[in-house]
């Protein structure tokens, strides 16, 4: 009977190693590859309808502001430089209880035409997006954040989507740059998603936007629940979910932040979106249902399978620890130990030479995975404030 029980512990462990380690490489590896191929045998390039010559719509610039003083000056300079009519764009800063001087520096722009909406206390973003919308007069409304720069034709490349009808948002291209040298220092990590995004818009798929630069269509906004804490990932989605309204890729649309390369800035970051991640399934779990095609499949393989990868990678080095005894267990075991060592000395690596800069790949996913698992475990405890912060990318 022990034989029997230990020999079922052994063929349990190895499903579940196997199991484990194929979804982790599926979510990471074989996805992009099958997306890639996917996009060029049966997707699309998407093209923008026709200029056909008419007036360009009413549009509001909408800037969510919470203590920014130090950058809204500068923002509201860019957006009043926008190659965009100016009786045809609004721009407005909806200030959710900021208690610095983000109200009194934009109100010194009233006269230039730039709304104030202030909003107390801070309620978190989602409440100050839902009461601005009332608030608003565009007709597509153009989404960004205090600290994002735009470039001067993105809002005329964003908003000629629009003449198709089916469109219900876009979304735009952020570009990273060091905040010393004005460099682009897009990372590996920001390249493969940005790779992502294109070949899922060729196929239809796209989930969510840049919440730095993208636009919507007003008449589709759907109000967001109390406490949403990933908005640029939900109003999209539920725009597809509710309106049936297509959500398209801009390449042209830029926007740039500064970001330094902060990896505990970027673990806080990707912990708060892993816990809005998992509270969004609540709202877009239909979205799943294989009746949305090519969209259920990159929902699955790009968030879903993606949030639960930490998990998939405890339950690999517990089965692993049970089958260490035999040697190729024993050696794959080995071989996590390594990664992990690596990711510990990646993360106290300064250099920036390739091997260093390969090191700190180990790191990125590790640290990664880790965020995705405190994000959880807040999302879970109800510790995950809908609020919103200020937080840097990791340059690799």
């Amino acid at each position: 009977m022990f034989h029997d029980a230990s020999s079922s512990l052994h063929n349990a462990a190895q499903i579940v190693f196997w199991v484990s380690l194929a979804l982790v490489v599926y979510a990471y590896a074989l996805y992009p590859i099958a997306v890639w191929a996917c996009s060029r045998v049966f997707g699309r390039q998407p093209t923008p309808p026709t200029d056909d010559g008419g007036e360009l719509p009413l549009a509001t610039l909408l800037i969510a502001a919470h203590d920014e003083e130090a950058v809204i000056r500068a923002r509201l300079e860019n957006a009043l430089a926008l190659d965009y009519p100016q009786e045809k764009l609004e721009i407005v800063v909806a200030s959710d209880g900021s208690t610095d001087a983000t109200a009194d520096i934009v109100r010194a722009f009233a006269h230039r035409g730039v709304r104030l909406l202030e909003y107390t206390p801070n309620r978190g973003k989602a409440a100050t997006l839902n009461a601005a919308w009332r608030e608003v007069r565009g007709d597509i409304v153009l989404l960004s954040d205090a600290n994002t720069f735009t470039h001067r034709e993105a809002p005329r490349h964003l908003v000629r989507w629009f003449r198709d009808p089916a469109v219900g948002a876009v979304c735009g291209r952020l570009v990273l740059v060091d905040s010393a040298t004005g460099r682009n220092v897009d990372g590996v990590y920001w390249r493969y998603e940005t790779f992502l995004k294109r070949c899922e818009a060729r196929l239809g798929a796209l989930l969510g936007a840049n919440g730095a630069i993208y636009a919507v269509r007003r008449a589709d906004y759907t109000p967001l629940p109390s406490g949403t804490i990933v908005d640029d990932f939900v109003i999209p989605l539920l725009a597809r979910a509710r309106h049936g309204s297509r959500l398209v890729y801009e390449a042209d649309a830029v926007a740039r932040e500064e970001t330094p390369a902060e990896i505990s800035e970027e673990f806080k970051r990707r912990a708060r979106i892993g816990a809005g991640g998992f509270q969004s399934l609540r709202m877009l779990w239909p979205l799943l249902s294989p009746r949305h095609g090519w969209l259920a499949w990159s929902f699955l393989s790009h968030k879903l399978l993606r949030w639960c990868c930490p998990f998939f990678l405890l339950a690999l080095a517990l089965s692993d620890i049970v089958l260490v005894r035999s040697p190729f267990y024993g050696a794959a075991l080995a071989a996590q130990a390594a990664f992990y060592l690596a990711a510990w000395l990646g993360s106290r690596w300064a250099s920036r030479s390739k091997v260093a800069r390969l090191v700190r790949l180990t790191t990125l996913f590790t640290s990664m995975n880790a965020a995705l698992l405190v994000g959880f475990w807040r999302w879970v405890t109800g510790r995950q404030r809908g609020v919103w912060a200020r937080t840097a990318r990791t340059e690799v």
